[in-house]
């Protein structure tokens, strides 16, 4: 199985999940150091994150900052089938997952579905204003999204990772969500639709991570974080709920920590290429990396603290795990391949995941 080369940044939420490819040649042209997604009006420009410092092991809050979410799922079923119910571990890069393989050609079907007219979709368009066929359009996404997501129940109940199983899960519910909402479609809607596009390419970037190594080779780079204090029990697949029902007290936050970053790192987004290993960098581009660390490095910290603040466990396995991998391919810096790009498009994504899940919620 292989991946997009890993000089492309993700695609716009806007349209499907990248696709898997032909393997990345030697360099791509350059396409920019950022993902720009315009999002009902809004540009939200999530960069990636690099820094040449040890990362620092970041101490969780106290029993104070740990009350379980109202939100979180409940249960009193039998998880003995699920195979990730006892992984209570703290979020990590994972470098195994035996679910990749099934996961790809499901992604690939629904994007190709996708692709034939819902990506140039215009989101602000009611339903009420859509021409037959816009309507005929919509209809058949919200059955192939249906259709997916069924198929991706028996991958959630497979993986034992507990952050690959919410991600399914969250593929699962906002992909039925949307799909419920397109009889009465409202703009707002759309973001239902962003929230699974961003969990499916999070996914297709964290293989990606593993088939071509950099998440074996990076892992061992960075300092293992503790594990959550609450955990979000599961309640089966197919029983998959959204995450966030009410906007998150950190929504807020979370859009100012994006907007902040990209304030701190324009000069270095714009004049760096992914495409260019480390070996090659011109004087020029190592001083642009140098000139970010800081910012890079509060950035990292601050998505973890947010994750903590929001008292929500998914959100906090999230916000831990986009931490992480980002935290890795700060540590690929010194010996940076292009392929180490994947490291931070799971991390950029995940962003992404957090912050539709705040719009859908009406934050």
């Amino acid at each position: 199985m292989t991946a997009p080369p890993p000089g492309q940044w993700p695609p716009p939420p806007q349209g499907p999940p990248p696709q898997w490819g032909p393997p990345p040649p030697p360099v791509q042209p350059k396409v920019g150091n950022r993902a720009k997604w315009v999002l009902g009006g809004l540009a939200l420009v999530v960069v990636v994150v690099l820094t040449v410092v040890t990362t620092l092991l970041f101490t969780r809050g106290g029993p104070g900052s740990s009350t379980p979410s109202a939100s979180a799922p409940t249960t009193s079923l039998d998880t003995s089938d699920i195979a990730s119910a006892d992984d209570r571990g703290p979020a990590g890069i994972i470098t195994e997952e035996p679910t990749c393989a099934a996961w790809g050609p499901i992604n690939d079907k629904l994007g190709a579905e996708q692709r034939r007219g819902w990506d140039k979709r215009d989101p602000s368009i009611p339903g009420s204003a859509w021409s037959s066929e816009q309507r005929a359009e919509y209809a058949e996404i919200a059955r192939a999204m249906r259709s997916a997501a069924d198929r991706i129940v028996s991958l959630a109940i497979r993986t034992p990772h507990r952050v690959i199983r919410e991600l399914y899960e969250q593929v699962i519910a906002y992909s039925r969500k949307y799909a419920d909402a397109i009889p009465s479609y409202e703009p707002r809607d759309d973001h239902l639709a962003l929230v699974a596009v961003s969990a499916s390419a999070t996914l297709v970037w964290l293989c990606a991570a593993i088939d071509y190594g950099s998440a074996t080779a990076r892992a061992p780079l960075i300092v293992q974080g503790t594990p959550p204090l609450q955990f979000a029990k599961p309640a089966g697949p197919e029983k998959s709920q959204p995450f966030m029902s009410t906007p998150s007290p950190v929504c807020s936050d979370w859009a100012s920590m994006v907007s902040q970053f990209t304030a701190d790192t324009d000069a270095w987004a714009a004049g760096t290429d992914p495409n260019v290993p480390a070996a090659s960098w011109s004087p020029q581009q190592q001083s642009l990396f140098t000139s970010v660390v800081s910012a890079m490095q509060h950035n990292a910290d601050e998505v973890d603290q947010l994750g903590i603040r929001s008292r929500n466990p998914i959100l906090e396995d999230f916000a831990s795990t986009a931490a992480q991998y980002r935290r890795a391919f700060v540590q690929a810096v010194p010996t940076y391949q292009p392929a180490d790009n994947y490291l931070d498009s799971t991390a950029s994504q995940l962003l992404a995941v957090v912050d539709q899940a705040c719009k859908a919620a009406g934050a």
